[in-house]
């Protein structure tokens, strides 16, 4: 069975059509041709590289092996026993690489049914799932007794939709052939369906007789390229860490010439802020109306019969107070004229304290700056306030 998470599959599918459908593997045969085309023709042959798939398929009552897209090249008696079988099909592919070979079992296109598909796009990522679904209303089979595959096409189709092709071969036609390949000890890569002297592009063997392959040369690579990643960073680090060399020498003398400069800037910075500090407290000082001049103006303004329960000044100049007055509507009137504070209204609404039968009061003003406050004499009728 087949070791891959179905997620990942699906991720791997994903991303194995987008690259596919792009650009960049054009490009990139384009130019491994020309760079390769630039190599001598031993090289060329030594480091051709590349999956060299042979078509391997019964006809009649002999074994025939031929290159995709070639003739055929070697045969042999599938009556033969194993151990002779397997030396014949070696003879053939004698010379090829084993880590690139692999081989395809090709079945005549009369044995198989290809139904085409017009899918929408979402059914990319469930091929073999959309396959189930379709297996019964495109064949006369059931999904237990075939094996099959769904290829996409590059057919046009409507738009939101694709095209793509069911490949379906009965079982009881399958499973015979990798029974006697098994029987042999041959070993197949895919089955596949001929198209003449080529393949169908097809997979129609089982996934847990998938053969599992090594890859040497594939890790020599991995590893080659890890290493080649790797120099190419310490390069750059090392060229990195020169240029910071350097530029550490610059700072170094910049900063001896400027430590001068910033110790004379801190005491000149130092100075002006002591001196802005004491300026700043003299003016704020002088165009302050004191807290005990504004309750002593209030005080002497509100009549006897008045008090006050409390006082707040803020840093904006607001001047608030609350208290109770057995007439709180009159004390706008005794506040008018005061040299200390202005625009004295009622914050609120006046209510009657139960308590005391007086009526409770919240005042705002405005403290006057000093240079308009004059001096003017309180009220007759005003007094201390208790």
């Amino acid at each position: 069975m087949s070791t891959v998470p179905q997620p990942l599959q699906l991720q791997f599918d994903r991303v194995r059509r987008a690259w596919h459908g792009s650009p960049m593997p054009r490009f990139f045969a384009w130019w491994g041709g020309e760079l390769q085309a630039m190599l001598p023709v031993r090289w060329r042959e030594r480091f051709g590289g590349g999956l060299a798939w042979y078509l391997l398929q019964l006809d009649g009552d002999e074994w025939t092996v031929r290159k995709a897209g070639g003739v055929v090249f070697a045969r042999w008696s599938s009556q033969l026993d194993a151990t002779s079988q397997q030396v014949a099909l070696s003879d053939a592919l004698r010379g090829v690489d084993v880590e690139d070979l692999r081989i395809a079992l090709c079945l005549d296109a009369g044995a198989v049914l290809r139904p085409h598909l017009i899918l929408p796009l979402a059914a990319r990522d469930n091929l073999q799932q959309i396959g189930t679904f379709e297996m019964d209303r495109q064949t006369p089979f059931r999904v237990e007794q075939v094996r099959y595959d769904v290829r996409e096409l590059r057919a046009p189709a409507p738009p939101g939709r694709f095209a793509a092709e069911l490949v379906v071969v009965p079982r009881q036609t399958l499973d015979p052939l990798l029974a006697r390949l098994a029987a042999s000890g041959l070993q197949v890569d895919a089955v596949d369906v001929s198209t003449g002297s080529d393949r169908l592009g097809a997979n129609l063997l089982p996934a847990e007789l998938a053969p599992r392959r090594k890859h040497p040369r594939q890790r020599l690579n991995l590893a080659l390229g890890v290493a080649a990643i790797l120099l190419l960073v310490l390069s750059l680090f090392q060229f990195l860490h020169n240029r910071e060399s350097a530029l550490e020498q610059m700072r170094s003398d910049v900063e001896s010439m400027r430590a001068d400069a910033r110790q004379v800037g801190a005491l000149q910075q130092q100075l002006q802020d002591n001196a802005g500090a004491a300026g700043f407290l003299a003016e704020r000082k002088k165009r302050t109306v004191s807290a005990l001049a504004v309750l002593q103006d209030i005080s002497q303004r509100l009549p006897t019969t008045a008090w006050l329960e409390r006082l707040s000044i803020d840093n904006s100049g607001q001047v608030g107070f609350q208290g109770q007055s057995p007439q709180a509507a009159r004390l706008v009137d005794a506040l008018k004229g005061s040299p200390v504070i202005t625009d004295a209204n009622f914050q609120g609404t006046i209510q009657v304290d139960p308590s005391t039968g007086k009526e409770r009061f919240y005042m705002v003003a405005q403290l006057r700056k000093p240079n308009d406050a004059k001096p003017k004499a309180a009220p007759a009728n005003a007094g201390s306030a208790p």
